[in-house]
C-alpha cells in the first residue's frame, strides 16, 4: 500500500454555516435514514456534558422520543462510570489502582481489567514498543523537570526507559488472574478511552426507540447503527472550536480517534514539548503533530492513533496494512500530509457553503491621506478563550453559551462565533444573544454541527477565533468592537461577560473576570505566524 502525500495547508474546508451550532436543529424535523433512502420521524438530539473522563463527552442520538434518548444518554453515561470505576488510572479507588498496589500477586480481576491489559501486551508487541502503559514513568520525569523549570538530564531518561522496558504484569488466561510485576507507574490511557466509549454506544443503542447512536468524549468517538456520523477532524495548527477542519469525513459503524500534541504537553523555557512520549527513547514524539485512525473497533482506534503519533510513517504504514479495517490520516511537522489508500472513501467532497453568501467585493483601499487601513488589519486574529466553570469537578452538563461580535460605532451584530445549546426551545435563555442578534438573523437558519475529532482538551477549556470578517465573510474596518460572552442553563443561572476592544494593528491581550458558569476568560488581539 503507497500512501499519498499533500500540504496540510491545501486540506483546510470552509465551516458550512456562519454559526458554530453544537445542538439539535430544535423543533420538530425529519431525520434521514442512512441505511434506506426513506425519510422517518425520528429526531436527532444531542447532550453536551463536562468532566466525563477528565475531559468533554457529546452524545447524539437518532431516536423516535426525547424520552427514548434521555434513556439511551443515561445509559451510556452509566457505562462509563462502571468501566472508569475499574479502568482509572487516577482514582486510588478504581479496580486497576487497588491491583497496581499489589505485588507479585496474582490477583483475579474483572473481564474488562483482563481484556485492557492483554490489549495493552499485543499492542505493545505490534509496535514495537512504541505504545506502552509505562510510558507514564517517562511522562513523569518531563513533567517534574518544567516544574524545576529545565530539561530532564539523560540519565533521568535513561533510567525511565529502562524501567519501561520491564514486564510489568504477568497473566493467566485459565484463571484469568494478573499478577503485577514491577514498580513502574503504569497508567491506563492511550486506547482506553475509545475502549469505554464502545460500550457506551452498544449499551445506549440497545434502548428500544434508539435507532442510532454517537458517543463523542474529548474528541474520539464511537457512531454505530442506523446512523451516518459528520466528523470534522481538527487541524492541528488551528484547532478553534470555530476554525475549519483539516478535512470532514463521514463514517458509520466505525470509531474515530485522534492523538495530537496540541493540546497538550509541558512548556519548558518557552518551548512546548508534547505530552506523547516515545517509550523507547524516552524523548517527546513531535514528528507526527496529528494521528487521525477510522477502525470497526474502538480500542484499534485508539491504539493506533496514539502508536502513529510515536511511529514513522513508513512503519505505521505497514501496521495499518495488517489490520484488517484500519484507515489513517497524518500530519507531520512540516504540515505534509500521509494518508492510506482508504481514507478518501470516507472524505465528504469539497462543497459550496450552505447559507448564501454575498458576492465577492473588490478589495478596499488605503485612505491616502491619512495613509490608514479602512479595512481589517492582514494577518490579525482575536483569539477568545474560556473556561466553563466545572461544578466542584463533577460532571455537569455544558451551559448554552455564545460568543459573539458588536460593532462598536453603529452596535450592530457583526459576526457570532458561536452558538450552544441542546433543545431549541431553551435557545431563548441566551437572552442578549437571541434578542439581538438571532432575531435579525434567524432566517439565516441554523444546523447540526458535525461533531469534531481531536487531541483531547482539558475539560471545561475553549477558544473561539475571530478573523475579523463578518457573517457574510467581509472584511470589517478596524476600530472599536465589543466582545460577548454569555451562557446560561434553563431556567438557571444567567451570565453575561462583554469587552470593548480597538482593533488597528496594535496587539493586546485582556484577561476577563469570571462569574458562576464560566469561570474565567481572555481575549488575545495577536498577529497569526507562518
Amino acid at each position: 500500500m503507497r500512501a499519498k502525500l499533500r500540504l496540510a495547508k491545501d486540506r483546510r474546508l470552509i465551516r458550512l454555516s456562519a454559526l458554530v451550532i453544537a445542538a439539535t436543529l430544535g423543533a420538530p424535523r425529519v431525520a434521514w435514514r442512512a441505511s434506506a433512502a426513506t425519510l422517518t420521524s425520528d429526531q436527532v438530539y444531542t447532550a453536551h456534558y463536562e468532566n466525563v473522563l477528565g475531559t468533554s463527552f457529546e452524545i447524539k442520538t437518532l431516536a423516535a422520543s426525547e424520552t427514548d434518548s434521555s434513556k439511551a444518554e443515561s445509559a451510556a453515561l452509566a457505562e462509563v462510570d462502571r468501566e472508569a470505576k475499574i479502568l482509572s488510572s487516577w482514582d486510588d479507588a478504581s479496580e486497576f489502582s487497588k491491583w497496581f498496589r499489589t505485588q507479585n500477586q496474582a490477583v483475579p480481576v474483572s473481564p474488562e481489567l483482563f481484556e485492557v491489559l492483554q490489549l495493552f501486551d499485543q499492542w505493545r508487541s505490534r509496535t514495537g514498543g512504541a505504545l506502552d502503559a509505562s510510558a507514564e514513568a517517562i511522562t513523569r520525569v518531563w513533567q517534574k523537570a518544567a516544574t524545576e523549570k529545565r530539561l530532564p538530564t539523560q540519565a533521568e531518561l535513561d533510567a525511565a526507559v529502562g524501567a519501561v522496558q520491564k514486564q510489568h504484569w504477568a497473566l493467566d488466561p485459565a484463571n484469568r488472574t494478573a499478577t503485577h510485576t514491577s514498580d513502574t507507574p503504569l497508567a491506563m490511557n492511550s486506547f482506553v478511552k475509545s475502549y469505554i466509549i464502545g460500550h457506551a454506544v452498544d449499551r445506549a443503542i440497545r434502548v428500544p426507540g434508539v435507532r442510532g447512536v454517537e458517543v463523542n468524549i474529548g474528541g474520539d468517538l464511537v457512531v454505530r447503527g442506523d446512523w451516518n456520523g459528520q466528523v470534522d477532524v481538527a487541524d492541528p495548527r488551528a484547532d478553534a472550536e470555530n476554525a475549519p477542519p483539516i478535512t470532514r469525513l463521514s463514517v458509520r459503524d466505525r470509531a474515530v480517534a485522534t492523538s495530537g500534541d496540541y493540546r497538550r504537553g509541558v512548556e519548558i523555557n518557552g518551548q512546548h514539548y508534547s505530552h506523547i512520549v516515545d517509550p523507547r527513547t524516552g524523548q517527546p514524539a513531535d514528528e507526527v503533530i496529528s494521528s487521525t485512525v477510522i477502525a470497526p473497533v474502538p480500542s484499534t482506534a485508539g491504539a493506533l492513533a496514539t502508536a502513529f503519533s510515536v511511529m514513522a510513517p513508513e512503519q505505521s504504514e505497514r501496521l495499518a496494512a495488517s489490520v484488517p479495517g484500519v484507515e489513517y490520516m497524518l500530519v507531520e511537522r512540516d504540515g505534509k500530509i500521509v494518508e492510506s489508500n482508504g481514507w478518501s472513501a470516507f472524505e465528504v467532497p469539497d462543497r459550496e457553503p450552505v447559507l448564501a453568501q454575498r458576492p465577492a467585493e473588490p478589495a478596499l483601499k488605503l485612505v491616502s491621506e491619512e495613509t490608514k487601513p479602512v479595512e481589517w488589519t492582514s494577518g490579525y486574529v482575536l483569539t477568545v478563550g474560556l473556561q466553563v466553570a466545572l461544578q466542584n469537578e463533577f460532571r455537569a452538563r455544558r451551559p448554552y453559551l455564545a460568543v459573539w461580535i458588536i460593532d462598536g460605532q453603529d452596535w450592530h451584530p457583526v459576526r457570532t462565533l458561536a452558538v450552544w445549546y441542546d433543545k431549541y426551545r431553551f435557545l431563548h435563555e441566551l437572552n442578549e444573544w437571541y434578542g439581538t442578534v438571532f432575531a435579525s438573523n434567524s432566517k439565516r437558519g441554523m444546523q447540526l454541527l458535525n461533531t469534531v475529532s481531536s487531541a483531547t482538551r482539558p475539560p471545561g477549556s475553549y477558544t473561539f477565533q475571530w478573523d475579523g470578517k463578518d457573517d457574510s465573510g467581509k472584511l470589517v474596518r478596524p476600530g472599536k468592537y465589543v466582545v460577548y460572552i454569555e451562557a446560561a442553563r434553563e431556567h438557571g443561572t444567567h451570565q453575561l461577560i462583554k469587552q470593548e476592544m480597538i482593533f488597528n494593528g496594535a496587539p493586546q491581550k485582556l484577561n476577563l473576570p469570571g462569574g458562576m458558569e464560566i469561570a474565567s476568560a481572555y481575549l488575545d488581539y495577536h498577529q497569526i505566524s507562518h
